[in-house]
């Protein structure tokens, strides 16, 4: 048995969707997510930038002595993944390669839509797993810069945000998709809207459940769980506010979050032990 938490990571508090439901599958692990509120958000940046920022929290995390790395960014999992895993010397998970499988799974006319942050439908790996998954696949990615700000604000269910949607979602229906990837984070805190928009007959993706199990099945293939029959802890730390962290993480998280430690970007950088 490894005692070692598994270390998670997002621009901010939106991999909280993903952490609970790895909370729900991995009641026996410790956990420890870092938000980088500083730098939020990684979607409008360029990709080169990500993947610095990734490498620098990837790099701290492993200083923590932490066990497994779970990206749990869509941006920072398609600019980055490939190179965490390689430069890392413990498994990293991402959250993308889950929801392009799920996807290929659920769609029956074989047009899958993606609605996203601009960097990632710009770095271009949900389409490059859908396709070779299966090369017949119609793919049509959607950016959507204006949904993260809405959904942190302080009307996420407001008409400004169903209007956005309404505006995204357009050229997904028009493409006549039956499948939409929901490859934000921050996108399931909205699905009833998404869903309200699509209609039933649009399956909506977003597989925080199947990375959870790739996670578990992670753990258990490379010999590294936790003792079964104990109780898992939790922790958090932030680069920015943690007192804003704990507020806007308790809408994603949907459980109680007490102390929020800060890491400065230094500490990022240098990877120092908290």
């Amino acid at each position: 048995m490894d005692a070692r938490p598994v270390g998670v990571f997002d621009s901010g508090v939106g991999g909280l969707t993903v952490l609970h439901e790895c909370l729900v599958t991995l009641q026996h692990e410790d956990f420890v997510y870092l938000g980088d509120h500083a730098r939020l958000p990684y979607g409008p940046r360029p990709l080169a930038e990500i993947r610095r920022f990734a490498a620098e929290i990837g790099g701290f995390l492993e200083a923590q002595d932490v066990k497994l790395i779970l990206v749990a960014c869509n941006a920072a999992t398609s600019a980055a993944l490939p190179q965490l895993q390689e430069e890392l010397s413990v498994p990293v998970v991402g959250v993308i390669t889950p929801e392009a499988h799920a996807a290929v799974q659920a769609t029956r006319n074989r047009r899958v839509g993606l609605l996203a942050t601009q960097a990632t439908v710009e770095a271009g790996r949900y389409r490059e797993l859908v396709r070779t998954l299966d090369a017949g696949v119609s793919f049509h990615p959607v950016a959507c810069p204006r949904l993260v700000p809405l959904i942190e604000g302080d009307d996420p269910y407001g008409e400004e945000t169903e209007r956005a949607v309404r505006e995204y979602a357009a050229p997904l229906k028009a493409a006549a998709v039956d499948t939409v990837i929901l490859g934000c984070t921050h996108y399931p805190l909205i699905r009833p809207v998404f869903q309200r928009v699509f209609g039933r007959g649009v399956t909506l993706v977003f597989s925080a459940e199947e990375t959870a199990r790739e996670v578990a099945e992670t753990l258990s293939r490379k010999g590294i769980s936790n003792e079964p029959a104990r109780d898992g802890d939790y922790r958090f730390l932030t680069t920015g506010d943690p007192e804003a962290f704990r507020e806007m993480g308790r809408r994603f998280l949907q459980l109680p979050i007490g102390e929020v430690e800060h890491v400065t970007l230094a500490q990022l950088v240098e990877g120092v032990a908290v």
